[in-house]
């Protein structure tokens, strides 16, 4: 009668004989391995950098599926829910219809760095319940201002000295 303990794989119990077991009728290459009928074939792909690695299986890699993200203005937050491969350009797209701002006119932030528009979300590291800063470009809003004070017209000086800033 063989008594069998859990099953361990070492990488080293097929090099001697029965692995350490004395006294054992199991052979070395059979230890462990169980029916060799289940051996499946290892699959490879090739990642953009031209690194060679085991290709996953299940079904959903990193970088893929939908994640939730928190955008957080100055005054209020959004939950949005986009692709892990989209661009932040689109998230800029997504906002502004949730906001009234342009995609021109916003700016976003992750990780205290602003991002570009053609920057992937994923390979930022932006994750799932991850939070994003939207912040409106200072340049678009002092020029809105500008444009504000001079549609209300030239003759009321009040109006205009109220939008007008100082820059040091």
């Amino acid at each position: 009668m063989i008594k069998l303990k859990s099953k361990r794989f070492y990488r080293g119990s097929f090099k001697f004989g029965n692995g350490g077991n004395r006294g054992s009728n199991v052979k070395g290459g059979e230890k462990g391995c169980g029916n060799n009928n289940n051996i499946s074939e290892i699959k490879w792909e090739l990642r953009p950098g031209g690194m060679l690695v085991q290709k996953r299986e299940s079904g959903a890699s990193v970088g893929e599926g939908m994640i939730n993200i928190r955008v957080s203005t100055v005054s209020q937050w959004h939950d949005i829910s986009i692709e892990a491969t989209s661009t932040f350009g689109e998230l800029k797209m997504i906002l502004s219809l949730v906001t009234s701002l342009e995609p021109k006119e916003q700016r976003l932030l992750f990780k205290g760095k602003e991002r570009e528009d053609d920057e992937y979300l994923h390979m930022v590291g932006v994750r799932d319940k991850d939070k994003v800063l939207l912040l409106q470009d200072p340049a678009i809003k002092e020029m809105k201002l500008h444009r504000l004070a001079a549609a209300a017209g030239g003759g009321s000086q009040q109006l205009g000295t109220a939008y007008r800033t100082i820059s040091v």
